[in-house]
């Protein structure tokens, strides 16, 4: 079996050293280089591409501080030509984060603090095109799908976050490219779910279920 070509991506060097020395024990896999952020991470896709070492698999942060964010670039990265899978590996287990990804052709999504044979297993899973979930990532997925008719849309989740960082409903009706009323047709759906009547106590209450982030 062929080696598996990994790209590490993760602002903190600290973290990328200590993923790079994790890898290194694993027979078959090899990190090919590393990026900071999101668009290192596009650039270094295409350039071993062009050299004739494509990635098989990149190992993608969510946050990377004020560079390009894991999602964003983990749609780009989807995007290009004969593209190699995306393995989310970060602190954040959110519903939000964890659609987001998804949605954006994440082949896997994985927790900083899985152990190493986990982590291992996952790599080899997105090589073969194969999705590889974090327990606790599987697990919210499963809830969701188990209870439709109580778990919040995508765009409801995505229409929380808004509200939460304090936009009223016509900015939000703009940055979603909606009108007003149709903002206030989710707020009443999102309230009914989360079984809550106001904007603040929606706010606390997805926050305490990390349907959003602290």
């Amino acid at each position: 079996m062929p080696e598996i070509r990994v790209l590490l991506v993760d602002d903190h060097p600290v973290v990328r050293a200590g993923l790079r020395a994790m890898l290194g024990d694993f027979d078959g896999v090899v990190v090919v280089d590393e990026a900071a952020d999101g668009a290192g991470a596009i650039a270094a896709v295409r350039r071993l591409a062009s050299t004739g070492g494509p990635v098989d698999v990149v190992l993608m942060d969510l946050q990377m501080g004020p560079g390009m964010d894991g999602v964003t670039a983990t749609r780009e990265v989807r995007a290009l030509e004969d593209p190699p899978q995306v393995l989310i590996l970060t602190t954040y287990d959110t519903d939000a984060d964890i659609i987001a990804a998804v949605e954006a052709g994440a082949g896997g999504y994985l927790l900083k603090d899985a152990p190493p044979e986990e982590i291992r297993r996952a790599v080899q899973s997105a090589a073969r095109g194969q999705t590889a979930l974090a327990p606790e990532v599987a697990s919210r997925l499963m809830g969701r799908i188990s209870s439709p008719a109580t778990s919040l849309s995508a765009r409801e989740i995505q229409l929380l976050e808004l509200l939460a960082t304090g936009l009223s409903n016509r900015l939000i009706a703009r940055e979603l490219f909606i009108s007003e009323a149709t903002v206030k047709t989710h707020l009443v759906h999102i309230y009914d779910k989360l079984q809550v009547d106001n904007r603040t106590a929606a706010i606390a209450a997805a926050r305490k279920q990390r349907i959003i982030r602290s």
